[in-house]
């Protein structure tokens, strides 16, 4: 898939049995004591340099720009919008780079989301650290961690998601529920699509009922599929 859309799956590169030079980590979280503990447990374990930091989205996406991280430790909700979204932005500039959601969401359409923006992994902040140290080699060897059900079902609502042109979408999305749907694309909530475009939680809903409606479709995840599919 080009720059444009984001990336749902990357090519792979080599694996090799044995790296000679440390695996490069950006840690993105707004909590810093979450990211003074990933620092103090992963740095200089197994061959992981952790090389950076980021609170934001903003901050993520400057950092990889400047560093060029071989994998990023990424949360899904950020202060300033959606670790999605800076998942999608940063792989679409450096396609070799392996982002692993580190969050304590579980709902399918935030794993679904990371999935269509190109993450590598998604795990929970349950995590111990053993396991999610093999995580990080895992992915930073150019090996997948996500469960292939996932992974299928994701593919699965790209290709049955609807196209501008094709009869599944009657008529127009309005700018307003354009918004919203890029919004639900990162994978946001209503509360949060609502604080962010200073709407109210049931003028979000009535947005989603009526885009879902023009499209055909009864799902969050299939809405984010078909923002993907239709920037790619």
């Amino acid at each position: 898939m080009p720059p444009a859309g984001g990336v749902l799956f990357h090519r792979r590169r080599s694996a090799s049995p044995s790296r000679s030079a440390p695996i490069r980590l950006l840690l993105v979280d707004d909590h810093e004591v979450v990211r003074v503990g990933l620092r103090t447990v992963l740095h200089n374990n197994q061959g992981i340099a952790v090389i950076g930091e980021a609170d934001s989205k903003a901050q993520a996406i400057k950092r990889a720009d400047r560093l060029h991280p071989d994998v990023i430790l990424m949360d899904v909700r950020l202060p300033d919008g959606s670790g999605v979204e800076a998942c999608r932005e940063i792989l679409s500039a450096h396609p070799d780079s392996r982002v692993i959601f580190l969050t304590s969401y579980t709902d399918d359409d935030s794993v679904l989301a990371a999935v269509l923006a190109g993450a590598f992994g998604y795990v929970l902040k349950e995590i111990d650290s053993g396991a999610l140290i093999r995580a990080i080699l895992t992915v930073a060897n150019g090996r997948s961690i996500l469960d292939p059900t996932v992974r299928q079902r994701a593919l699965e609502w790209i290709k049955a998601a609807p196209t501008d042109s094709g009869p599944s979408r009657t008529s127009t999305l309005s700018p307003q529920e354009e918004r919203v749907l890029a919004l639900v694309a990162e994978g946001l909530t209503n509360k949060e699509i609502a604080l962010s475009l200073k709407l109210s939680d049931k003028t979000v809903k009535n947005y989603l009922a009526n885009m879902f409606q023009k499209l055909h479709i009864s799902r969050r995840a299939q809405a984010a599929a078909f923002f993907v599919k239709r920037h790619t």
